[in-house]
C-alpha cells in the first residue's frame, strides 16, 4: 500500500492528508464517511483537521478535499485529528495496513450510560487495510471484526483501558472477486491472522508513540 503525504492550508493551518491509490479491481468494505459500506473505488484519502473540528458537513468537506487534491471518481473518504504524518504501518505475509492514531477521548464500547470520557488531545483512530486475495462478502465483514479486534488488544497492550474511540474509521479493501473468493477472514483463519497480525503492529506502534499520554 503506497500512500502519497500531501498538505493543504485551511483554516490558519497547514494540515496533511494520505491518498492511497490503488488502481482498478479493488473492492472496500468500509466505516467511512465517504464510500462507506461496499464499494469499488479509485483511492483512499485519510485527511487531518483541527482537533476543534465544528463542521456538520463532513461529507461535502471531504468532497472538497478530494477536488482539491485532483482525486476523481468514487473514493473512501476519512478525517481525523491524529497526526496524520505519523502514519503507522504493518505488513504481514501480503496483507499492509496503515493506521493514524490519535486517543483524545479513549472509549469503552460498552460504558454505562452516561458515562463520562477522559479528555487527552486530538484524535481518532483511522485503519486502512489492503488484502492481496478476493474475499466473500462474509469474509470482508469478518475481516472488519477481525481488525477491530486486533485494534483493541494493540491499544490495551499499549496500556490504554479501550477499545477505542467513539469516532475510529476503518476500510479493508481486496480485489474484486472474478471467480473464488476466500471464505474466512477470522483470526485463525490464514488471511484474517495476517490482518490481525498487520493491523496490531500499526496500532500498537501508533499508541506507543502517541504524544499525549
Amino acid at each position: 500500500m503506497r500512500l502519497d503525504l500531501v498538505w493543504r492550508e485551511e483554516d490558519g493551518a497547514r494540515l496533511p492528508a494520505t491518498v492511497w491509490r490503488p488502481g482498478p479491481g479493488l473492492r472496500t468494505l468500509s466505516s467511512a464517511l465517504v464510500g462507506g459500506g461496499f464499494a469499488t473505488p479509485g483511492w483512499v484519502l485519510n485527511a487531518q483537521v483541527r482537533g476543534q473540528y465544528a463542521r456538520m458537513d463532513p461529507d461535502v468537506h471531504l468532497a472538497e478535499l478530494a477536488a482539491r487534491f485532483g482525486l476523481d471518481g468514487p473514493g473512501v473518504g476519512m478525517l481525523t485529528a491524529a497526526a496524520v504524518d505519523r502514519t503507522f504501518h504493518g505488513a504481514d505475509a501480503g496483507v499492509t495496513a496503515a493506521a493514524t492514531v490519535g486517543l483524545r477521548v479513549p472509549t469503552w464500547a460498552a460504558a454505562p450510560a452516561g458515562a463520562a470520557d477522559p479528555q487527552l488531545a486530538p484524535g481518532t483512530i483511522n485503519i486502512t487495510v489492503a488484502v492481496p486475495v478476493p474475499l466473500s462478502d462474509a469474509a470482508l465483514v469478518n475481516a472488519v471484526m477481525t481488525a477491530t479486534e486486533a485494534k483493541t488488544q494493540a491499544l490495551l497492550e499499549a496500556g490504554y483501558a479501550c477499545t477505542g474511540t467513539a469516532s475510529d474509521a476503518l476500510c479493508v479493501a481486496a480485489p474484486v472477486p472474478s471467480g473464488a473468493a476466500e471464505p474466512f477472514a477470522g483470526p485463525r483463519s490464514p488471511w484474517g491472522a495476517r490482518i490481525a497480525r498487520a493491523v496490531h503492529f500499526a496500532v500498537r506502534a501508533g499508541a506507543e508513540n502517541y504524544p499525549f499520554r
